[in-house]
C-alpha cells in the first residue's frame, strides 16, 4: 500500500514534470480500438492505418521497440460478411473475428512493408498469463520478435476464448502485455481527447484530467458507458488499464487516435491526453 509520503513524492514528481517518463520510453505498448480502425459504415479506414504504420515504423527507425495491440478484428469481419452489426451470439462473434484477423493483418502487413517493417501476429487469452509456461513461452516470442525487429500485433484470440480464459476487452489486454513485456509506456489510442471527469458528449464543458498521480480505485469513479457499435470496450476500461500499469511503474496514456502523429506529441512530452504517472520502485 502506498505511504502517504510517498504519494507526495510522486505528486511532487508529477507537479514538476509531469511527462519526464514519456520522453525516455523505449519499449511502447500501442494500444488503437476499433472506433479508431473503421468507418461509422463498418468498412476499415486505411487512411488512418497507414498514418498508424508510418508513425510507429518512424519511431522504430528511432531506435524504440514497439509493440501494437489491435482490436478491430469483429468488426472488420462484421463488414466482411455483410452482416447488419455485430453478432449478438457468441458463436457469431467468433466467426466475424476469424475472418476480420485475417484482414486486419493482410492490411497491417501491407502498410508496414511498405516502410520496410514485418509483422507478427500474437493471439493470447487469460490462460497464457495463467499458466506458467505459456507466459514464458509469450515472454520468449516478444524477446525474439522485438530483436528481430519485428512488429509484433496482438489481439484476444476471440475465435477460442470464452469466459472463463478472456481478458474481455482489449484495453485490460494492452496493460497486461506492458507489464508482460516490461514496457516502459502504454498508450491507449481512442476517440476523445483524453480521460473527462464528465462525458464531453454530454457535457461540452467537461473538464479533462491532464495528469493522473492517484492510482487508487476512486480515479476511475468518473469512467462508465459501453464502447462504440462495433467495438468492446468503454472509457472505464480504459482507466483501469492505464491506473493498473502506472500501478506497476508503467507511464500511460489515453489520447485520441484520429491523428496517429499524436504519439509524436506524447513521446515529445506535450501536453496531449491524459497522462497516468508511474509509481516508482518497479
Amino acid at each position: 500500500m502506498e505511504t502517504k509520503d510517498n504519494k507526495l513524492t510522486a505528486d511532487e514528481q508529477a507537479a514538476a514534470n509531469p511527462r519526464e517518463g514519456l520522453t525516455r520510453a523505449k519499449r511502447i505498448v500501442v494500444k488503437i480500438g476499433t472506433s479508431s480502425l473503421v468507418h461509422k459504415n463498418g468498412k476499415m479506414n486505411l487512411k488512418r492505418i497507414e498514418k498508424l504504420a508510418r508513425v510507429i515504423s518512424e519511431l522504430k527507425n528511432q531506435g524504440r521497440e514497439l509493440i501494437l495491440v489491435s482490436s478491430g478484428a469483429i468488426g472488420v469481419g462484421t463488414e466482411v460478411l455483410k452482416l447488419p452489426g455485430k453478432p449478438s451470439t457468441v458463436s457469431g462473434r467468433q466467426a466475424a473475428a476469424a475472418v476480420g484477423q485475417v484482414h486486419l493483418m493482410q492490411v497491417y502487413s501491407r502498410m508496414f512493408a511498405e516502410y520496410g517493417y514485418d509483422v507478427a501476429q500474437i493471439l493470447l487469452t487469460r490462460d497464457t498469463m495463467d499458466i506458467p509456461e505459456a507466459r514464458q513461452n509469450a515472454v520468449n516470442t516478444f524477446t525474439a520478435l522485438l530483436e528481430l525487429g519485428v512488429l509484433p500485433v496482438v489481439n484476444e484470440n476471440d475465435t477460442i476464448a470464452v469466459d472463463e480464459i478472456k481478458f474481455g476487452d482489449n484495453d485490460t489486454l494492452s496493460s497486461v502485455v506492458a507489464r508482460l513485456t516490461g514496457a516502459e509506456l502504454l498508450v491507449i489510442l481512442t476517440d476523445i481527447d483524453g480521460y473527462y471527469k464528465d462525458n464531453p458528449n454530454e457535457r461540452p464543458d467537461a473538464e479533462m484530467y491532464h495528469t493522473v498521480t492517484d492510482l487508487s480505485e476512486a480515479i476511475e469513479a468518473a469512467a462508465g458507458g459501453a464502447g462504440s457499435r462495433l467495438g468492446t470496450g468503454g472509457m472505464l476500461t480504459k482507466v483501469h488499464a492505464a491506473r493498473l500499469a502506472a500501478a506497476e511503474g508503467i507511464w500511460a496514456v489515453i489520447a485520441n487516435g484520429q491523428e496517429p502523429e499524436v504519439l509524436y506529441k506524447i513521446i515529445d512530452g506535450e501536453d496531449v491526453g491524459t497522462v497516468f504517472v508511474a509509481r516508482k520502485g518497479r
